[in-house]
């Protein structure tokens, strides 16, 4: 699992049909200091995040399990939204 900040969206009108209907955020990757690690991704929202929002996210094959067919087009998934940082 990793952490993230949502920081924009994706829209994309032509598109696998496993990714109609849903959100698509771009999330920069983040460590426990809120400092930026990696490179941005897209991620498929399950939760409703917004722009600004620290997130939780799950990527690879467990990203997939998340939608009813573990075959869809997702490789990074928000699964949370982060409410605080305590270290």
């Amino acid at each position: 699992m990793l952490m993230g900040k949502v920081i924009g969206s994706v829209v994309s009108t032509q598109k696998n049909a496993s990714l109609v209907g849903k959100k698509l955020m771009i999330v920069q990757p983040i460590n426990g200091l809120k400092e930026e690690v990696r490179f941005q991704q897209v991620a498929a929202d399950t939760v409703g995040a917004g722009i600004g929002d620290y997130v939780l996210l799950n990527t690879g094959s467990s990203a997939r399990h998340l939608f009813q067919d573990a075959s869809e087009a997702v490789d990074c998934a928000i699964i949370g939204i982060i409410d605080t940082f305590d270290l």
